[in-house]
């Protein structure tokens, strides 16, 4: 029997919830349960405002090994969505009028069936954004026409681009990763990406190098264009600013260089409660290469489902259920409520 102080306590019907809250932190390390923040600031639980957004994972394989990775993906990596599992989603947007499906991976392009995805969805007339990480155009000659494919069926490329110089960028994702983006941005800037009017819309998304959050998202996206246009001829739509979550590699990257409990510190002590009202799991909805349905892209890499009491595989979809949903929340999320916030589509506030 629960004692009288568990009755009355916020947290009495997410258990499911208080359980995540109360798992073990990397040495030991106590801070402010997310959770109990949001109570703080009338936002216990975290709910759904609506779900506009179907963020699906084709994959955990890729051509690249980034240090900051929160999927720790890689070309060792064999998990990859099944043709099968790709037709759940397709049944799932048919009875839905979720507008916007976001591709993600891995490199998702590395899929085997990407391409009769991309297909599909478009036939179904949804907005479509694919996070292609430039150096997959120019992996293989099967990739190389990729700009041209993302054109005729109007995808929006959202491309990650850590900076404007190479040193910067090779350190994060690798040596020549840098030329080889550039070479790929002035690909899909020559099939018209990136330019005014033409309605193809590239969008770069910015991480920080080291320990630290992410500078002012239009002072950036201001200086990525000037540096950009000047030293290549590239032009790009918008810039986004993501902060790194403590996630995989970035957390490990944390751990080795003495640097969890400063960021953490960081992150908590820079809580703002506007961004936790915005952030991406109210309106988006992550599944796995498997079907599983989760909170956030996120949570999917730390293996947590959505609440048991809403449907957590593709198979069982039902939206009603989906957006009453409470949802699942960690230690981790102070990255997505930090300053600014920040999501797949950058910050959260201005």
């Amino acid at each position: 029997m629960k004692s009288l102080a568990a009755q009355n306590s916020p947290f009495a019907d997410a258990g499911f919830q208080l359980e995540v809250l109360r798992q073990p932190l990397p040495q030991g390390t106590v801070f402010p349960a997310f959770g109990q923040r949001l109570l703080d600031h009338g936002l216990w639980p975290l709910k759904p405002s609506h779900i506009s957004i179907l963020q699906v994972n084709l994959g955990k394989m890729c051509n690249q090994v980034c240090k900051h990775c929160h999927v720790d993906a890689g070309p060792d990596r064999k998990e990859i969505m099944t043709r099968e599992t790709m037709q759940l989603c397709l049944e799932v947007l048919a009875k839905t009028d979720i507008p916007v499906v976001d591709l993600t991976g891995g490199a998702p392009e590395m899929n085997p069936h990407f391409r009769w995805f991309v297909e599909e969805i478009s036939k179904l007339g949804r907005q479509l954004l694919v996070r292609c990480n430039l150096t997959i155009i120019l992996a293989n000659p099967k990739y190389h026409d990729l700009p041209e494919f993302f054109r005729q069926h109007r995808v929006q490329v959202v491309s990650s681009l850590p900076y404007f110089t190479a040193s910067r960028t090779d350190t994060q994702r690798g040596d020549g990763v840098f030329d080889k983006s550039i070479k790929a941005l002035k690909m899909l800037n020559a099939v018209g990406y990136g330019h005014e009017d033409s309605g193809l819309t590239l969008d770069l998304v910015y991480n920080p190098a080291g320990a630290f959050l992410p500078g002012n998202q239009k002072a950036l996206e201001g200086e990525f264009k000037r540096r950009l246009q000047q030293g290549y001829g590239i032009t790009f739509n918008n810039l986004f600013a993501i902060t790194n979550l403590p996630i995989s590699r970035y957390l490990d990257y944390l751990i080795s260089t003495g640097n969890y409990e400063p960021y953490m510190e960081k992150l908590v002590n820079a809580f703002n409660p506007a961004a936790a009202a915005n952030v991406m799991c109210r309106h988006t909805l992550s599944v796995g290469w498997e079907g599983s349905l989760y909170d956030c892209d996120f949570n999917q890499m730390l293996d947590l489902p959505v609440e048991a009491r809403a449907p957590r595989h593709l198979r069982d979809f039902n939206l009603e259920a989906l957006s009453l949903r409470d949802i699942v929340v960690n230690q981790h999320c102070f990255g997505c409520t930090a300053g600014a916030g920040s999501s797949c589509g950058g910050e959260t506030v201005a």
